[in-house]
């Protein structure tokens, strides 16, 4: 922006804003006064002057982002909202922290309120996801719009941020900035609040680093302004700030860090610069207070200046304008596009391409009953189909492409040219191979921003081990309710001679755990192929993990025929036998072979036993109780579970008589196979439980 002005309205439309956020704590009991109050001439100088956006129009695809990172400040953002005309309501505000049909929850969250991006509240996801909101937009553009100049495409957009000391205190922002300054992210703009307040007070006891040399490390443009005056006077010096902002808006190659020293609360009487006004209510007399010092009656709760409100909702007027000259040039691009803007409108809506199945299907034709493959390199396979007919599915890996299998063959890298290397020579700036290096966390906070912040699709992976270094990420695209894509390798002790530090015990019941997260471990080529497109194709939006293994398994002949249908139900029969089965026997992924095995085993006894695939419980659940039942028929008790990890999520299964074949410690040192064998996890195995849980069952 050049012709940034003032007013005294818009300073009154800042003053209304701290009252407002003091007020909306102060009713509310309990929430993060200090701040929003703060903040509000920096939250308003970037929705008037550099935000564009149209509050008549959230979801307006040319729109800018803004993340709040600090999501416990969360009425920075939804004063603004309600300054701006997004639809939310002074009662809205007076709801703060209400019940469960609020608008304004404590913390922002994705799809309940116009105008918010993503969920936030863990600190330091919100600036770690807008850097995946940066790769997103900049992918995009290139399937769309590769060679129109920087500035000039109408898929050229801007992600703005707002941080505070716990956002770059915790490791994950560390992670993604490094990444946003190797990706010379020119597009994403990150406000660092510099209030030197945390909970427990000042933040020097643990956090006294230069920051701006932290970042100007890692490849970031810098600058800082102050509104603490040298002569210790207090200046919200919206003028500096907007000439920063200026300054930082004409360098493209870099991504930006502007560092505003402030004082929490200020001017609220005894809470400025207070640790206490951090976390807590500000009290009756120091509201009062801080209406009285910007001249509103302290006796009026929730004051509205109805001409500052009348005139900050002129950005609106703003953001339509700015929205008609969008669609404008939108509409040249499509006319000049035709297969670009059908591309556009294909994954604008979330629509598959029509070849999707015919690719699927293709891949399978090759699959070899009884020949023997690891799950890992199928979905390796699987993921270079689809990537063959879906443009918008990019991804990568936390430093393990080749032995997650999640390269995808002949794409080029995305990083800026300079960064080529003997093994990657192919480097595009609009290159759809991602590259993480050992960040599993910013792996998956960027995948989720890029999901948010884009119309493509991405995916990470890494070893299954190290899906707890990711797991808050994932819990955040449960949360959200979000379609990311997690592919996680290595998942058993039959990984072998790396050991118990590498080998997951208790990682699928932990995942299991997560609501509204799908956790999905095929047993062989043809449920992993079936996985991908139940994946892609069910109704919901849920986040899902691909667990693969490692070490080769079996294509079995009977998934070959029941594998279609069956991974997209979770659950399905797969061996069965004449009449009411004597056993039920339950497997995922690696250990289903050796359910069929011992049911093979069995019926050479004259024991009947069902083998059941359960793909995926999640799927499984989601089912009709008469499906469920005709899987699992309750008059069948003697029941057994095999699975490489603890035996928790099972119980729900087995009921009173049935055995679970687990593991229920740390791994071993040595050859997989043989620590497989050694943790009980063999057909033999499975035939005692069994032999020993109809036993019990009559």
């Amino acid at each position: 922006m050049t012709d940034f002005t003032w007013s005294d309205l818009d300073a009154r439309a800042v003053k209304m804003a701290k009252v407002l956020s003091a007020d909306a704590v102060e009713r509310a009991g309990h929430g993060h006064p200090g701040s929003p109050v703060s903040l509000a001439p920096i939250a308003y100088t970037l929705y008037q002057h550099y935000i564009k956006h149209d509050p008549a129009d959230p979801q307006w695809a040319g729109r800018d982002r803004f993340i709040l990172s600090g999501g416990h400040a969360s009425l920075t953002q939804y004063v603004q909202l309600y300054l701006s005309g997004y639809g939310l309501t002074l009662d809205d505000l007076k709801y703060f922290r209400g019940g469960a049909d609020t608008k304004t929850p404590g913390h922002p969250e994705y799809g309940l309120t116009p105008g918010i991006e993503i969920t936030t509240g863990p600190l330091g996801q919100g600036l770690a996801s807008a850097v995946g909101f940066a790769y997103g937009q900049r992918y995009e553009r290139g399937l769309l719009d590769p060679e129109a100049p920087a500035g000039t495409s109408p898929f050229d957009h801007k992600v703005w941020v707002i941080c505070g000391e716990g956002d770059v205190e915790e490791g994950v922002s560390s992670e993604a900035s490094s990444l946003a300054g190797n990706q010379k992210l020119g597009n994403l703009t990150v406000i660092f609040d510099a209030n030197h307040i945390q909970i427990e007070g000042e933040t020097k006891i643990a956090f006294a680093e230069d920051i701006l040399k932290r970042y100007e490390a890692y490849g970031w443009y810098t600058d800082e302004v102050s509104f603490i005056q040298p002569d210790g006077s207090y200046k919200e010096d919206v003028e500096a700030l907007a000439a920063a902002l200026d300054k930082a808006e004409k360098v493209t190659d870099r991504p930006k860090f502007i560092k505003v020293d402030t004082l929490i609360a200020w001017p609220t009487p005894g809470k400025t610069n207070d640790p206490s006004s951090h976390g807590s209510k500000l009290g009756t007399e120091a509201v009062r207070g801080l209406k009285e010092v910007l001249g509103f009656d302290p006796d009026v709760d929730f004051p509205v200046d109805e001409e500052a409100l009348a005139h900050a909702r002129k950005v609106a007027e703003r953001g339509l304008e700015a929205h008609k000259a969008w669609d404008e040039a939108f509409a040249k691009w499509q006319a000049a596009n035709p297969d670009k803007a059908a591309l556009y409108e294909r994954i604008h809506a979330g629509k598959l391409p029509e070849d999707f199945n015919k690719a699927i299907d293709e891949l399978e034709a090759g699959f070899e009953a009884g020949s023997k493959v690891a799950t890992r390199k199928a979905s390796g396979a699987v993921l270079n189909a689809l990537a063959a007919v879906m443009p918008e599915l990019w991804g990568g890996s936390a430093d393990l492409g080749g032995s997650n299998n999640t390269d995808l063959k002949g794409a080029a890298s995305f990083a800026p040219a300079e960064y080529a290397t003997t093994q990657h020579p192919n480097v595009s700036e609009y290159g759809r191979q991602l590259h993480f290096g050992v960040r599993e966390f910013a792996m998956g906070a960027i995948t989720n921003g890029i999901l948010l912040g884009s119309d493509t699709r991405p995916y990470g992976g890494t070893f299954f081990q190290f899906a707890d270094y990711e797991r808050a990420a994932v819990r955040l695209a449960a949360l959200m309710e979000i379609p990311n894509l997690f592919i996680w390798s290595h998942d058993s002790v039959a990984l072998g001679e790396d050991g118990p530090t590498h080998q997951p015990i208790e990682h699928l019941a932990s995942f299991r755990g997560i609501p509204q997260f799908e956790v999905v471990r095929p047993a062989d080529q043809w449920e992993t192929a079936e996985a991908y497109r139940a994946f892609f194709t069910k109704d919901n939006t849920l986040p899902a993990a691909m667990v693969l293994t490692r070490q080769g398994v079996p294509t079995l002949a009977e998934t070959a025929e029941k594998a279609r249908e069956g991974v997209r139900r979770g659950g399905y029969v797969l061996v069965d036998t004449e009449g009411t089965p004597d056993v039920i026997i339950m497997a995922s992924g690696s250990e289903v072979q050796w359910a069929v095995a011992a049911a093979k085993s069995l019926a050479e006894e004259g024991i009947k036993a069902r083998v059941v695939s359960m793909v995926s419980m999640e799927w499984f659940e989601q089912q009709d109780a008469d499906y469920r039942e005709s899987v699992l028929p309750a008059d069948v008790k003697a029941r057994v579970s095999i699975e490489a990890g603890i035996a928790m999520p099972w119980y729900k299964y087995l009921g009173s008589y049935g055995k679970a074949i687990s593991i229920e410690q740390f791994g071993l040192q040595g050859d997989g196979a043989q620590n497989m064998i050694d943790l009980g996890i063999t057909a033999e195995h499975v035939v005692d439980a069994a032999k020993a849980s109809i036993a019990e069952a009559r």
